[in-house]
């Protein structure tokens, strides 16, 4: 599953620079993240960084985009070695 950011969003811009893989980017009212960059920090962290920043809990798991965490894995590692090329 990844993460999605609503509309209570206050664009504080604290969750941002937090997140591992650059899948959080300012959209045209609000903050998004790029469900095919989210692995919800799996590598990373034990925890969602956006979620553990974030001053008004707006960050849920986003429920159309269901992944476990063995997906979650092989989506780091395919993101790792993308920018490992780069």
């Amino acid at each position: 599953m990844a993460l999605m950011i609503t509309d209570e969003c206050i664009n504080c811009d604290v969750c941002e620079p937090e997140c591992p893989n650059n899948a959080i980017t300012q959209g045209l009212e609000i903050y998004e993240i790029n469900p095919d960059k989210c692995t919800e920090c799996v590598g990373h962290y034990d925890k969602p960084q956006c979620q553990e920043v974030c001053p008004i809990d707006c960050i849920p798991f986003n429920p159309d985009v269901r992944e476990t965490k063995e997906e979650l894995m092989a989506k780091y590692q395919r993101l790792v070695g993308e920018s490992a090329k780069k």
